[in-house]
């Protein structure tokens, strides 16, 4: 695998809405791959925090490629279940969203998600998640 077809998955793989986030591949390892999500005042709420909803948008896009990292290629697969907590607000900095495959059988795929300040490093929100691979 490498960053430049994590990088084109993005646009060939995700919605319209989706590639505006602006997220931008951070770098990836054998089970997980990290996005950077800018930060973008259209993606605030009030006091310049970063909305759940973005969030968890750029959650599900960095597993998915995780996923592709793990196959070595897109398979087809749709969100089953998402459990999200978060854990204090992200301001003023750029989102790390790593996602990390914990396992991938022939028809689910489990994982995990940890988003954290850029600067700080602070971990501000933690997901976990069900795909079923179609």
């Amino acid at each position: 695998m490498d960053k430049e077809t994590l990088l084109s998955a993005l646009a060939e793989y995700f919605a319209p809405w989706v590639q505006a986030l602006g997220l931008k591949v951070e770098g990836f390892d054998a089970d997980s791959v990290t996005l950077r999500l800018p930060q973008n005042a259209q993606l605030s709420r009030v006091g310049g925090m970063l909305c759940g909803q973005a969030m968890m948008a750029a959650a599900d896009t960095a597993m998915v490629l995780a996923l592709i990292n793990q196959f070595g290629q897109f398979r087809p697969c749709t969100t089953v279940q998402m459990n999200s907590s978060f854990l204090k607000p992200l301001s003023n900095q750029d989102a790390l969203v790593q996602a990390r495959v914990l396992r991938a059988g022939k028809a689910l795929a489990f994982g995990e998600i940890d988003i954290r300040g850029a600067d700080d490093g602070k971990s501000v929100s933690r997901a976990s998640v069900t795909y079923a691979l179609l």
